[in-house]
């Protein structure tokens, strides 16, 4: 059986700490979810492999550092009470956020995805998650606002309903761009002002929506 304990840890140590990677709520979240619970059986001896896997649907798990990455910078220093995710695939990313966020909503456009992952996150005891199936482009309205929102796919461009869901002081993470290449964009709300900030470069999956890519 293979050590998934030490494989983690030296996750965190190469890929997450050597990098920059500084808050200890975050470096305890990712040595905390077992990563190869979230990809399929076949591909668990990639699962701490600096690289995002597939999960089906044509979606994948993101790699261990820009789940890392897209943490610190929703977080920054606070412990934020309710967190929207846009985007829950197999559910890691949703898991690392429920240890450092009191609430998390997760919305998934795939049924048969948002399905597994609620039994998931259920079966490993991730209490604080709620899974949805629907658009996450137009975010969730009734539960708003949220003091984060974390997007993990690309967008166009930022869906303005994301924006207006943010209470103050709220934060967004949200990969904007083409289809092959986005920047990862921090979003900040203070007194109903928004500041924009694109950073790193990356690559997502298309967000598909009312506010995203076109669907089929």
């Amino acid at each position: 059986m293979a050590d998934w304990t030490e494989a983690r840890e030296q996750m965190v140590t190469t890929q997450l700490e050597r990098r920059g990677i500084r808050d200890v709520r975050v470096l305890a979240a990712m040595r905390r979810v077992p990563r190869h619970l979230f990809v399929p059986t076949q591909l668990q001896h990639q699962a701490y492999h600096d690289r995002a896997l597939p999960i089906g649907a044509g979606q994948t798990v993101s790699q261990p550092y820009m789940v890392a990455r897209m943490t610190e910078l929703l977080t920054e220093g606070r412990l934020p009470a309710r967190v929207l995710e846009i985007g829950t695939g197999s559910g890691y990313q949703a898991a690392v956020l429920s240890l450092i966020a009191r609430e998390v909503i997760s919305i998934e456009r795939w049924p048969d995805l948002a399905a597994s992952a609620r039994v998931r996150l259920a079966e490993l005891g991730f209490d604080n998650i709620e899974v949805l199936e629907g658009d996450g482009t137009v975010g969730f309205l009734e539960r708003a606002p949220f003091d984060g929102i974390m997007v993990t796919a690309g967008a166009p461009h930022v869906p303005e309903a994301l924006k207006a869901q943010l209470g103050d002081d709220g934060r967004l993470v949200i990969p904007v761009g083409g289809h092959s290449y986005q920047a990862l964009t921090l979003i900040i709300k203070r007194e109903g002002q928004i500041s924009e900030r694109a950073g790193d470069g990356c690559v997502f999956v298309p967000l598909v929506g009312e506010d995203g890519w076109p669907g089929d």
